[in-house]
């Protein structure tokens, strides 16, 4: 078990890609980033954890999911994540990937937003996005299929502490991050596309605010990667990066400067201080502290799964799971409403 290592925040600025064959040109520049992240830090920090953006193998940019199917969606493993594999066998690292639109046999009318977790010893898990960006986003969560039969919050058990994972738009929701944390995690990393005004300038720097809130609230790190892509790679939003690693007690370790860009940013994870510090509070443990009990909304239906008759997903079928949850949010508020 490494004791203390430092983590990279790898920003990208790529074109928004049309078709799956340039995803390839993508995973070789980000393997690239990881080799030069490595060297160029090695006679002052051990870098052992590098993440990548949301969105940098492809984003949700067509209308219809057959035409994402069709031109992006790629399974998982492929020929990519067999790259990062060898890549990171090689230097000792673990590498947190971008998202990639996943295309799974077993779901025929649907893509995920995924990201994977790839150590020396290979494909560790993969995550999909449990909260799209939605109406915008077509993508399905594991929320929408029925007798889902993985664990759509993993944590992973490594030599450099248990990691987990979530996707931009999960920050925003509590319980998301809350559940990984009971799952055991030490540090989470956010893979995100977080555009503005949302980013990391006042007076709308949710970016910021969040990764503090999430950290604090859990106990634990988090290593917030953001999108850095130019207005005219992905028309009409533009990303402003401002990736950073917070520690347990929200303080920005390091941050790369809002705007976009490739950038890569350093901070270090110190396991046995964060591990005291959980083994020595007796305040401000908002896990041990929490009243499971007084606490019922999470029993309530608001947003309604898009199960697998409503599949494939359409923006106008998502806009009216959204009006249908905003009534039952807005409307009685009785038991079961």
């Amino acid at each position: 078990m490494s004791d203390l290592y430092y983590a990279a925040c790898c920003q990208t600025d790529f074109p928004c890609p049309a078709d799956r064959s340039e995803i390839a040109e993508r995973t070789r520049r980000m393997c690239e980033m990881v080799e030069q992240t490595i060297a160029g830090y090695e006679p002052f920090f051990d870098i052992r954890l590098l993440a990548f953006p949301e969105f940098a193998h492809a984003a949700p940019i067509y209308d219809r999911v057959a035409k994402l199917r069709d031109r992006l969606a790629v399974p998982i493993p492929n020929e990519h994540t067999d790259r990062y594999a060898e890549v990171a066998k090689r230097l000792g690292c673990f590498i947190q990937t971008g998202t990639f639109l996943e295309a799974d046999p077993a779901y025929a009318d649907v893509v995920f937003n995924t990201t994977c977790l790839i150590g020396p010893d290979g494909l560790l898990s993969k995550y999909r996005k449990a909260n799209p960006w939605i109406p915008w986003e077509l993508c399905a969560s594991p929320h929408d299929l029925a007798d889902y039969p993985d664990d759509p919050f993993p944590v992973v058990e490594t030599e450099i502490g248990r990691l987990g994972v979530a996707v931009c738009y999960d920050w925003l929701f509590p319980e998301t991050i809350r559940q990984i944390a009971f799952g055991g995690a030490e540090v989470i990393v956010r893979v995100s596309a977080y555009m503005d005004p949302w980013g990391a300038t006042p007076p709308m720097d949710w970016w910021t605010l969040f990764n503090r809130a999430r950290a604090v609230e859990n106990t634990l790190y988090v290593v917030a990667v953001n999108q850095g892509a130019r207005l005219a790679h992905y028309p009409p939003f533009s990303w402003p990066g401002g990736s950073m690693v917070v520690d347990c007690d929200g303080r920005i370790l390091a941050q790369a400067d809002p705007g976009p860009g490739e950038k890569i940013v350093v901070a270090p994870i110190d396991l046995p201080s964060l591990r005291a510090e959980r083994e020595r509070r007796s305040g401000h443990d908002m896990r041990a502290h929490l009243r499971s009990e007084l606490h019922d909304y999470l029993q309530r239906p608001r947003l309604s799964p898009g199960t697998a008759d409503r599949h494939p997903l359409t923006a106008e079928a998502i806009r009216d799971r959204i009006r249908r949850a905003k009534e039952r949010t807005q409307g009685k508020r009785g038991p079961g409403t």
